[in-house]
């Protein structure tokens, strides 16, 4: 079934719409308060979410212009995404939800014409437009869950989970090359029971090596947004294992993760 830019637009929008509800109600305080990302705010979460929809839209409409930033990120160490959101640190929570707003409104309008083959050059590997949007879209939804997660609010389960798997199985060869491992050649088959109780799969029927278990847990998995000891997921077979351990849907540097829920240490963010 060929890719519909229109229905992934469509998906982000919706995906945007669920976390500025909770942005909306903020108060300034609120935008201060720390997440479970070590030394970032509400505030920094979603400064870090305006900036790279800004980048991902000049990475699709102007590739060289985007090639010459990240060619200057590289020569003093590469992505830094603590020194990136450093500058708004203080931005007004009023001023951000404005810059979310109008970055996220450009990306979508942008994004919503081109064809999904076409290949944006990334931080990590290049991609097709299609595929940078996904990211977009588990990128927001990862993020938000950090939102949520300092607020008290429920991030209520949808569909829109399948991009967050489907991006983090097509990363299973960056996690490796993050973590500078060789990848084993073991495929791994992943069983999700979606939020209407339907099956995703990715991977051979056959596959010996397996993660099964509830969407929402793979996703946070995925994001590192949950250590696995707190996930509802049966990994089984060695190559399934060292996955689930390093796994990361997000480009940069390999992740930190975080510690079990109940302990006072959290890990960085992406």
């Amino acid at each position: 079934m060929p890719v519909s830019m229109t229905a992934l637009c469509d998906e982000l929008a919706a995906e945007s719409a669920d976390l500025r509800r909770v942005l909306a109600g903020l108060t300034e305080d609120d935008w201060r308060r720390d997440t479970p990302a070590v030394g970032w705010t509400i505030a920094d979460q979603v400064s870090h979410l305006a900036y790279f929809d800004d980048v991902a839209l000049r990475s699709a409409t102007d590739p060289e212009a985007f090639t010459a930033e990240k060619d200057a990120m590289d020569a003093e160490g590469g992505v830094n995404p603590d020194s990136i959101a450093a500058p708004f640190h203080d931005l007004p929570g009023h001023e951000l939800l404005a810059w979310f707003d109008d970055a996220r409104g450009r990306l979508i309008a942008g994004f919503r014409d081109l064809e999904p083959g076409l290949r944006v050059p990334w931080f990590g590997p290049a991609m097709s437009a299609a595929s940078s949007l996904t990211a977009r879209i588990m990128e927001t939804w990862a993020h938000g869950q950090d939102v949520f997660d300092t607020v008290g609010a429920v991030h209520e389960p949808s569909s829109r989970l399948r991009h967050v798997a489907h991006i983090g199985v097509g990363a299973r060869p960056f996690s490796y090359a993050a973590h500078e491992r060789p990848m084993p050649e073991v495929p791994v088959r992943v069983e999700l029971v979606a939020p209407d109780g339907s099956t995703w799969a990715w991977g051979p029927e056959d596959a010996a090596d397996r993660i099964t278990g509830p969407a929402l847990d793979f996703a946070l998995l995925i994001t590192q947004r949950r250590h696995r000891d707190d996930l509802r997921l049966t990994v089984v077979g060695d190559a399934a294992q060292e996955w689930a351990e390093i796994g990361q849907a997000f480009a940069g540097d390999a992740g930190t993760g975080r510690a079990p829920l109940g302990t006072r240490q959290t890990g960085g963010v992406r």
